[in-house]
């Protein structure tokens, strides 16, 4: 590693009624990977958008390159050669791979016309520099999420950024498309480029990182050598308690009642043939590769999309979903793996978003919504579920991913559902939300809720489930009990295919 890029010192940020950072630090040296962790709210995010300008400091002091600079906006930090990548992708889908790396400065000839071929070329020279196997000419909306991250690390580069930072650059990503990017980190680690890398993936800091620094509760905790600690140590600094690790806490009872049952479910090549039971209190875990089908069927049977065939059954009576309005009244509830798309109305404040999916229980002789009633409710969820809001007013976009997570699990419990689909339900959540959901997933299930837990996490899916499906290209390959269930046999389940004999 080199010398010290980037120093920050004693900063302080404070938002209405919260003090974000308080006294908090970090360092970042030339030609380091240098992780960045700490549970939902504990201040990385707003500690890197005062570093990329979009915040202003209260207080402290940044050095660059042993400089005291001022950051006053993300040009600025632009121009200093700080660029930041988030976690939801910036890039314009209409335009090429070039068009999208050069955007606003682009060459031109006579001074005003586009020199596409100029523009092409440089793009490749900066794809060929990393390695990367992409076309210039591409249109960036037919790529992949992984290639499309590519481009936009080539547009960082493109600017000569020394300090590149990373926020969640794993989450939408395969295996094989996650070794990729640490392939390309670890090349421009050999150009001197400093890297933060956030992620709340535990297990990828003893991959990449060299260094990690831990924040909680806006405080600066320790920065140490990765080599120096386990996974477990970096948690306890994270949480500052022990986290939920236990698994099931009961069996199922396999004569309690089937509350869910799928027969021959068919949509193109989508689903073929899928046919599954779920009972009451069990905890039913899907598995398998990106693309093996488990989203798409969570969607069917919750009537977000249609279907060529098949028959499902609640509580041994069949029942036709064509909406998820259908579902809902047959007491079925989706949290869906993208929350802020399809499970929160983001600029409304959390007791409407508890209340959303049972407004019709709200509602007065005259139409009228019955306020008082609703924050009553709401505020039950709050205080039960533990969500960390400052008040039934706060807009839920202002919540951490894990208190997003909770006000969605609040607003099916308010709506009473017996069968909860779960997707992707720990996406973006930090260890110590993990542990909580886990534990109410626990607690719903023992309650006598049915569970279907969708999760590409190994560790979570034999943690959590009494009983595993697993699924490949559409097809239910496989199905564990707990108790024979481990990631090598999940696996060769997961990348069987069967002869698919339907047209």
């Amino acid at each position: 590693m080199g010398g010290i890029l980037v120093s920050m010192e004693g900063i302080e940020k404070t938002f209405p009624g919260v003090h974000a950072l308080k006294n908090c630090r970090f360092e970042l040296r030339a030609g380091e990977v240098h992780a960045l962790v700490g549970e939902n709210g504990a201040g990385k995010s707003t500690l890197m958008k005062i570093l990329t300008g979009v915040y202003h400091k209260d207080a402290g002091r940044i050095l660059y390159k042993g400089q005291e600079v001022e950051i006053p906006n993300p040009r600025a930090a632009q121009d200093l050669g700080i660029a930041i990548i988030h976690q939801e992708l910036n890039l314009m889908p209409h335009l090429t791979v070039a068009q999208n790396i050069f955007i606003g400065r682009e060459p031109r000839k006579a001074g005003f016309i586009l020199n596409d071929k100029q523009l092409n070329q440089q793009a490749q020279e900066l794809l060929d520099k990393m390695n990367l196997d992409l076309d210039p000419r591409a249109r960036v909306g037919d790529l992949t999420v992984a290639k499309q991250q590519m481009v936009e690390i080539v547009r960082a580069l493109s600017f000569k950024s020394e300090v590149l930072i990373m926020d969640e650059p794993t989450s939408m990503l395969t295996e094989t498309e996650i070794q990729e990017l640490f392939r390309i980190i670890r090349e421009l680690r050999k150009q001197g480029v400093g890297i933060v890398h956030i992620s709340h993936r535990m297990e990828e800091l003893k991959q990449i990182s060299d260094r990690v620094t831990v924040l909680r509760d806006g405080q600066y905790i320790a920065t140490v050598n990765t080599g120096d600690v386990t996974i477990d140590e970096i948690i306890s600094m994270m949480v500052g308690k022990e986290i939920y690790e236990t698994a099931r806490s009961s069996q199922v009872d396999l004569d309690s009642e089937i509350i869910l049952e799928v027969r021959n479910l068919n949509r193109g090549r989508e689903i073929i043939d899928v046919n599954f039971e779920l009972r009451r209190g069990e905890i039913l875990g899907f598995a398998g590769l990106v693309g093996a089908g488990r989203t798409e069927v969570a969607r069917a049977i919750f009537g977000a999309d249609p279907v060529d065939s098949g028959e499902i059954y609640v509580h041994g009576q069949k029942v036709q979903i064509r909406s998820p309005h259908d579902a809902v009244r047959h007491g079925i509830g989706y949290l869906s793996e993208d929350r802020r798309r399809y499970g929160l109305l983001p600029t409304l404040d959390v007791s409407v978003n508890i209340t959303a999916a049972a407004l019709d229980s709200f509602t007065g002789i005259m139409g009228w919504l019955q306020r008082a009633q609703i924050q009553k409710v709401a505020q039950a969820q709050v205080d039960d579920l533990s969500i960390r809001t400052p008040s039934l007013e706060q807009r839920v976009r202002y919540l951490s991913g894990g208190n997003q997570q909770k006000v969605v699990m609040a607003k099916w419990l308010v709506r009473n559902c017996d069968i909860l689909i779960f997707d992707e339900p720990t996406r973006g959540i930090d260890v110590g939300a993990k542990s909580e959901i886990y534990r109410l997933l626990n607690d719903l299930a023992e309650s006598g809720k049915g569970i279907i837990m969708i999760s590409s996490e190994m560790p979570e899916i034999l943690r959590m489930s009494h009983r595993i499906i697993v699924m490949c290209e559409g097809q239910i390959t496989g199905e564990l009990a707990a108790a024979e269930a481990t990631q090598e046999r999940i696996l060769q389940y997961a990348t069987k295919r069967k002869s698919i004999a339907r047209q």
